[in-house]
């Protein structure tokens, strides 16, 4: 299956980032294809390079590149929602890009289930 995630939620407010996340590992291991993952509103913060958890947390940003990078996963960032909250393309963690709100409309047509986590 073709998979499209929307992720809408900071990476360290709610449980949605982690949550997207796992599930789109678990969807990997398990054969499925996850095309995109369009990060919207305080989701753009995923995308962030300059965030830095204590040792002992999950580092959800350098999650997120690394899936990618092992599955081939296109990180979009809303270019809108990203500009407002200060977040450009020389802060953008490997793996991500700034892009418009047809890169979810395009998801959204190509694959087989768009998924979406926040609010």
């Amino acid at each position: 299956m073709k998979l499209a995630l929307m992720v809408s939620a900071g990476p360290y407010t709610y449980q949605a980032a982690d949550t997207a996340y796992q599930f789109a590992a678990a969807a990997v291991a398990k054969g499925h294809e996850v095309m995109r993952v369009f990060f919207y509103h305080d989701g753009v913060y995923n995308s962030t390079r300059l965030t830095e958890p204590p040792q002992d947390d999950r580092h959800i940003v350098n999650r997120w590149s690394a899936l990618a990078a092992a599955n081939k996963i296109d990180l979009v960032v809303c270019v809108a929602a990203a500009l407002r909250r200060g977040i450009k393309d020389e802060v953008l963690a490997p793996g991500f890009r700034i892009s418009g709100l047809g890169q979810l409309v395009d998801g959204g047509i190509k694959a087989n289930r768009l998924v979406t986590f926040g609010a």
